[in-house]
């Protein structure tokens, strides 16, 4: 074998898991989801997710934000030069949305913040990017934006088009309060009833761990503004199931577990504010790819398939996550769980 070939292909375990009950848009619909993972027990755990969905109104999902980002870094003799720069940039908002629109048929201007290190002036750029994840889109935007600013601010400099104020493929505190991608709330009431018979738990159990596992146990690892069980097993094999960049999960793993009594049944939510994903692009022409999507109803030729996905994906990650930690409440449940899947998938 040519160990050069690019053309190799590797093979991922892939299985459709549902019906998942989704309200999104205000519309309820069940879904079928192609899980691509060799953690075979993620697709058990999701099964019984979406088990626990059929027996309720159903796990409720909107999508609040939409953006993706590139920041950049000019630097100048001074600070005092780099703050005239800033400000130059603050009053011609107008003039740099003007320059995105040019750059893509689908391109639009969301917001551009500036900030400086001494002489040094980090920019960082947001746009919407259609049904696009938007790297590639977001970059050629930002090096027209680059050339504008460098000309009605000639005492800049360019030192690079990336300056990891993004953030890009690395948890930031920055990401989870400006969000990169799509913003992603998901949530779901259960029933005592539910609780018991499906998952084997309490609402009162679910709530207590979830403080002192994703809370608190995540503040005292040091978590960067995630606290969350394993929103990163859903993410991989969601990407790689419908083509996406899935080295992504970094910044889209960063999230938050909620969950609390309500009249006695549990309200649970997962809140994911980078879920970077798009249905056209790079990934999205293998047939597999196509497939899933296909089957997802995330046509790219559709308008807003790329936050349909998103949704999905957070959908998924709550019925994943609520098994989880519904596992994780009855001491030795998980390990024996893991055992005898695997060993089955064998």
């Amino acid at each position: 074998m040519n160990f050069q070939d690019t053309s190799v292909v590797t093979v991922i375990p892939t299985k459709n898991v549902g019906l998942i009950k989704m309200i999104y848009d205000g519309k309820a619909e069940e879904i079928l989801v192609p899980l691509a993972t060799f953690e075979t027990p993620l697709w058990s755990s999701v099964k019984r997710g979406a088990l626990v969905s059929q027996k309720t109104d159903g796990v409720l999902v909107s999508v609040s934000d939409d953006g993706m980002s590139r920041s950049s870094i000019l630097e100048a003799e001074n600070s005092q030069l780099a703050l005239l720069c800033k400000k130059w940039i603050e009053e011609h908002q107008v003039d740099i949305a003007n320059i995105v629109l040019t750059t893509s048929n689908f391109a639009k201007f969301k917001e551009i913040r500036a900030e400086n290190v001494g002489n040094v002036l980090y920019i960082r750029l947001s746009i919407t990017t259609g049904n696009a994840a938007g790297h590639n889109m977001v970059t050629a935007a930002m090096d027209a934006v680059l050339k504008l600013i460098i000309s009605q601010c000639p005492y800049m400099k360019y030192v690079s088009i990336s300056g990891n104020f993004c953030t890009d493929k690395k948890a930031s505190v920055v990401n989870g309060i400006l969000g990169r991608g799509k913003r992603v709330s998901a949530e779901m009431i259960v029933s005592r009833e539910v609780c018991n018979s499906v998952l084997k738990t309490t609402p009162e159990k679910i709530v207590d761990l979830n403080v002192k596992k994703n809370l608190i146990g995540s503040i005292l690892s040091g978590g960067v503004r995630t606290a969350n069980a394993h929103y990163a097993n859903i993410l991989l094999a969601m990407y790689l199931a419908t083509g996406q960049d899935a080295a992504n999960i970094v910044e889209a793993s960063q999230g938050i577990t909620f969950a609390e009594i309500r009249n006695g049944d549990l309200y649970f939510s997962v809140n994911m504010p980078n879920i970077i994903v798009g249905t056209v692009g790079n990934g999205k022409h293998f047939d597999f790819a196509l497939r899933n999507l296909e089957q997802l109803r995330c046509n790219p030729t559709e308008e807003g398939t790329a936050k349909r996905l998103a949704a999905i994906i957070g959908t998924t990650t709550l019925c994943s996550e609520l098994s989880l930690m519904a596992a994780q409440t009855n001491q030795g449940e998980l390990m024996k769980s893991h055992i005898a899947l695997e060993r089955q998938s064998k």
